[in-house]
């Protein structure tokens, strides 16, 4: 009997027991729910599905989440050994994306009663294999509420039934059939078997910037069934300048025109970047480089000129549209993409420059965040076209910086504070924005501790010897989980408070080499600027030279009060160079890294398409992701995502739900109502009929 039972005649205990007593008014309804808690308990544990650094590339997140990193295809496998390939690839399409496979059958004539007869009596039998591991009343709730009663049935029809039974079923589906239903019926067992194949999503940071569509993402992650999130570095940028952080919203602006995604901040979420643009032609004659890590998407002229607006300056000719493109077409493409590739490298521009000063404002008025060696607008000398790093003097590529005061650089000229101002009213105003950022605060973290696992995006900060680093906080020094806990109250105060110091970590947590997010010295300036490419090299902490380290990795497990013989730690932030033989698998086994580089601009270096993990009740397989084509493919052809599974772990015994966070919570549940029965049984609390 629990602990519970008696402390419970102290005043505080008997009182709770009271309140449970309202749920559970008498013995029947206490050990009826004891019973049934005590058999979840014995059931599989769910399976959770890890996936990090999405930035924005929603097609090939959307067909990983629709397949479970491969879990739906692997179940289909196991369950329809004698079906064809073929017909497995098809059904495999149908449960991805349900309405786009009905709607090109429907197209080729092949849409008929015996198609969904076919395809309706194999995803019955799918879904009754996934929901064997859950309770009949959780599969229930995940079924679309306006079949369930109908689609609970079809999954507990037996073989072998009574000739009676059986027609009672055959009746349904013959039913469905007739009524024209079975299109509903089908999509809603194709989002069942998704939502029993995977129990729990874990996202480890990094939904924006890069990729064109985190907002298409958000909007999947906002919907899902069972999620939580740990801030990466460019989630907590935007989550910054949905605050109201002038610095981290010129730095979003900077990385979104910088990689084509100007159409995300102006059709997505209201963000005008017109006056930005006049601004930028108006003030500069020249742009400098493009960064080295965009990637220069395969548009036509005109959408790529309406990324900012639908007109074009060529020469002295105001160009709308396409209303130049006679002649020689072709010249004309290769013309326009000149005029707006050069348009857009100005707003590059004028952006780094205020960016670069808002910085600086920032790490002067916030010492204790060590980035003095980021103040470098004071450094150029533009008479000369150089800057000092240090002791050595850099050649700059471009001299054209009109807005740079020698005497005061880091001071936003009247229009540059002008369109400061107008962009931070934009970004407060942004009800999609806001509304995603809320969700980013409600349901993420700097870290989770998960069924005995560590998450967490970037890193742990360390000395040069692999020793927790201590960090000075506002005049407190701390390391390790508190140092965590501390970056996390002061990202969420800033969220309720919108306090200038609040607002500047938020920049911090971005960029800084003592962030737990970040880890490294970004280096823009230098990397814009300054085409010698030594001076590119972005110093990290030393936890991304030990985490290789077994010893360092069960440290890490043991500060967060975790078992270092069974956690695991999965990050992400950093793209594995596959194409170099680099592994995922960091400490023998205590670690993973499962950012493999979904991003399209790092496909080249990391040599595939990211990395997920997938932990069941047998064990934890890493997928490693080559290329998605594209959705278009997956409906038509039936391209599935190319993956290569490795088992890092396998448990010995398959893993119940006694084995699980949520396993202990209803363990406790089940001494407090153990607790309660005892007070009903010595007369403590009446029981009510």
């Amino acid at each position: 009997m629990s602990s519970l039972l008696f402390e419970a005649e102290s005043p505080v205990d008997l009182h709770y027991l009271e309140l449970l007593a309202q749920s559970y008014p008498n013995k029947v309804a206490a050990f009826s729910e004891i019973i049934n808690l005590q058999a979840i308990l014995n059931l599989p544990k769910g399976t959770e599905h890890f996936v990090s650094d999405l930035h924005g590339e929603y097609e090939a997140f959307c067909h990983i989440l629709n397949s479970c990193s491969g879990v739906i295809h692997d179940k289909v496998d196991e369950l329809f050994a004698t079906m064809s390939a073929q017909d497995k690839a098809e059904l495999c399409a149908l449960i991805y994306y349900p309405e786009e496979v009905m709607n090109l059958t429907a197209q080729q004539g092949e849409l008929n009663d015996a198609w969904y007869h076919k395809k309706l009596t194999a995803l019955i039998t799918l879904c009754k294999y996934l929901s064997s591991k859950y309770t009949r009343s959780k599969v229930r709730k995940a079924i679309n509420q306006n079949y369930s009663y109908i689609i609970d049935e079809l999954l507990h029809a037996q073989e072998g039934e009574s000739n009676s039974r059986a027609q009672y079923h055959a009746a349904i589906i013959a039913t469905i059939l007739r009524t024209n239903a079975a299109s509903h019926f089908l999509t809603s067992l194709c989002a069942l078997a998704k939502r029993l194949a995977v129990d729990h999503l874990h996202v480890v940071g990094d939904v924006y910037d890069r990729g064109p569509h985190p907002d298409k993402i958000m909007a999947l992650l906002m919907d899902y069934h069972s999620i939580d999130l740990q801030w990466g570095n460019h989630d907590i940028l935007w989550m910054g300048a949905a605050l109201g952080s002038e610095a981290c919203i010129a730095t979003v602006l900077r990385n979104n025109i910088n990689y084509f995604n100007c159409s995300l901040l102006e059709s997505a979420y209201g963000i005008s970047l017109r006056k930005l643009n006049d601004f930028a032609q108006k003030t500069y004659t020249s742009p400098a480089k493009p960064h080295e890590d965009s990637v220069k998407p395969q548009v036509s002229s005109a959408f790529a000129l309406n990324h900012t607006s639908a007109e074009c300056v060529v020469g002295d000719e105001l160009v709308v549209g396409d209303e130049r493109a006679v002649g020689d077409e072709r010249a004309y493409e290769q013309m326009m993409h000149a005029y707006a590739d050069d348009n857009r490298a100005k707003m590059v521009k004028a952006i780094t420059v205020i960016a670069l000063k808002l910085q600086g404002q920032l790490i002067k008025r916030n010492p204790e965040f060590g980035m003095d060696d980021r103040l470098l607008l004071d450094k150029i000398d533009l008479a000369r076209g150089t800057v000092m790093l240090g002791d050595r003097e850099y050649q700059l590529n471009t001299t054209d910086l009109p807005t740079i005061d020698p005497d005061d650089p880091f001071a936003l000229s009247r229009d540059e504070a002008y369109i400061m101002k107008c962009l931070k009213e934009s970004f407060l105003q942004s009800r999609q924005l806001q509304r995603e950022v809320a969700f980013l605060f409600s349901h993420g973290s700097i870290y989770k501790i998960f069924n005995g696992n560590l998450l967490y995006h970037g890193c742990v900060p360390l000395t040069e010897t692999g020793e927790l680093r201590a960090v000075n906080c506002h005049g407190q020094v701390l390391r390790g989980r508190k140092y965590l806990d501390y970056c996390e109250q002061v990202a969420r105060q800033a969220y309720f408070q919108r306090d200038e110091r609040s607002l500047d970590f938020m920049y911090f947590l971005w960029c800084g080499l003592l962030s737990p997010l970040a880890g490294r010295v970004m280096k823009p300036f230098e990397r814009y600027f300054i085409d010698d490419q030594a001076t590119h090299h972005e110093p990290r902490d030393p936890y991304y030279e030990h985490y290789y380290r077994e010893d360092v990795c069960r440290m890490i497990l043991r500060e967060f009060g975790l078992n270092e013989d069974t956690g695991h730690i999965i990050n992400g932030h950093t793209p594995i160079k596959v194409r170099e033989g680099e592994s995922p698998v960091r400490g023998k086994g205590k670690l993973f890294v499962i950012d493999g580089g979904l991003c399209q601009a790092y496909h080249k270096t990391t040599g595939i398409a990211g990395y997920t993990l997938i932990c069941s009740s047998h064990g934890m397989v890493l997928k490693a992701h080559r290329a998605f084509d594209s959705i278009h493919k997956a409906i038509y052809d039936h391209v599935d995502l190319e993956s290569e599974a490795t088992e890092v772990e396998h448990y010995q015994s398959r893993l119940k739900v006694a084995a699980t966070d949520n396993g202990r919570k209803i363990k406790r549940t089940i001494a407090e109502l153990e607790a309660l029965l005892h007070a009903y049984q010595n007369g403590l609390i009446a029981e009510r009929a």
